[in-house]
C-alpha cells in the first residue's frame, strides 16, 4: 500500500509539474488579456463606488418581484451572499482541475481569457446602465434613514480610488441595472455548460443560477428588473462574443498539443521551415503525401499514379 501510494503521489507531482510548464507559456502568451480583465475588475469597482456618490434615497419602486416574493429579513441577506460565494470558488476551482487530474478539457490560462473577455464586456454595459439612470436603492442599507445610503464628498482623490475594499463594495448603493452578481453568475454557468462535462453539473449551474436569481429579489438586493435585464443580457454579450474569439483546443483529444499557441521562437522556426518545404517543392501539410517531381523548373505532382512521366510533359 505504501509502494502504491509513493508511486501514485510521484506521478501526481510529475503531472502538476507538467501542466505548470504548459501554463506558465501560455501565460507569456495571454498575460497582456488577464492584465487588462483585472484591471477592469478595479474599474468596474471604482465605477460602483462612484456612483454611490450620486445615489440618492427615496421610496422603494413598486416591483412584481417583492410582491411575489417574500422579503427574508435584513438578518438573513448572507443567503444569497453565501451562495454567490459558493458558485464563485467552485467554477474556480473547477477552472485549476488541469492541475490535478487525468482527464482534462480545457487550459488554466486560456479559459480565464475567455471569461475576462466575457466579464469586461458586460460590466461595461453594466456601467453605461446604472449611470444612465440612478434609481432609489431598495436594500436596506440604501433607505431613507440609513447612514449609508448617501456618501459624504471624498476629502481626498485616494479617498474614491481606495474604493473602501470590501465594505464599499458589500454595501454599495446606485449600481442597480443590471445585477453583477448575475453577470458572474452567468458567466461562470455558461461556460460550463459548453467545456464542462458532467451533464448533471450543467443542468444544476442552471437550477442554481435560477435559485440565485430568487435570492437577490427576495433580499432586496436588487430590482426583478435588475435581475432579468442581467438574464437576456449577459447571454446575447457571451453568445456574440465567443462567436469572434477563437475556439480553444480541446485537450481531450490525443493531438491537444499541437494545437497549442506557440511562442514567436517557435513561430518562427516553424515558418523557416514551412519556407524550406515550399522551397524545396515538398507540402507544407503532413498529411499530404503526394509524389512531386519536378521538370522544367515546374512541380508536377503525381496524386494517384495517373500522370504521365517527365518525357510525355516535354512531348518526347
Amino acid at each position: 500500500m505504501t509502494i502504491y501510494i509513493g508511486r501514485e503521489a510521484s506521478k501526481l507531482w510529475k503531472r502538476i509539474c507538467a501542466e505548470i510548464t504548459t501554463e506558465i507559456n501560455l501565460l507569456f502568451e495571454n498575460w497582456k488579456y488577464i492584465l487588462a480583465g483585472l484591471i477592469f475588475q478595479y474599474i468596474h469597482g471604482l465605477s460602483a463606488r462612484g456612483v454611490h456618490y450620486l445615489h440618492r434615497p427615496g421610496p422603494t419602486l413598486q416591483d412584481a418581484g417583492f410582491f411575489l416574493l417574500p422579503e427574508l429579513g435584513q438578518d438573513k441577506g448572507y443567503i444569497s451572499e453565501t451562495l454567490f460565494t459558493c458558485i464563485f470558488l467552485s467554477f474556480v476551482l473547477w477552472t485549476f482541475h488541469p492541475f490535478i487530474c487525468k482527464s482534462k478539457k480545457i487550459y488554466t490560462v486560456l479559459i480565464w481569457c475567455r471569461v475576462l473577455a466575457f466579464l469586461v464586456a458586460s460590466q461595461f454595459l453594466r456601467i453605461i446602465t446604472f449611470y444612465s439612470t440612478q434609481l432609489p436603492g431598495p436594500n436596506y442599507h440604501c433607505r431613507e434613514g440609513s447612514k449609508l445610503a448617501r456618501l459624504p464628498r471624498p476629502e481626498s482623490v485616494l479617498e474614491v480610488l481606495l474604493i473602501n475594499f470590501p465594505r464599499g463594495i458589500v454595501f454599495g448603493c446606485g449600481d442597480l441595472i443590471f445585477s453583477s452578481h448575475m453577470i458572474f453568475t452567468l458567466v461562470f454557468v455558461l461556460t460550463y455548460q459548453k467545456y464542462g462535462t458532467h451533464r448533471f453539473i450543467k443542468h444544476l449551474g442552471w437550477l442554481i443560477a435560477v435559485v440565485q436569481s430568487l435570492l437577490i429579489i427576495a433580499s432586496r438586493k436588487h430590482y426583478t428588473v435588475d435581475v432579468v435585464v442581467a438574464w437576456y443580457t449577459v447571454n446575447l454579450v457571451v453568445f456574440f462574443i465567443d462567436k469572434k474569439l477563437p475556439e480553444l483546443p480541446d485537450r481531450s483529444s490525443g493531438a491537444a498539443s499541437f494545437f497549442l499557441p506557440l511562442s514567436t521562437k517557435d513561430r518562427d522556426i516553424k515558418n523557416k521551415e514551412e519556407n524550406h518545404k515550399l522551397m524545396n517543392g515538398n507540402s507544407v501539410d503532413p498529411a499530404d503525401r503526394r509524389q512531386r517531381t519536378q521538370v522544367n523548373g515546374k512541380i508536377v505532382e503525381d496524386a494517384n499514379g495517373v500522370h504521365n512521366d517527365a518525357n510525355a510533359m516535354n512531348g518526347v
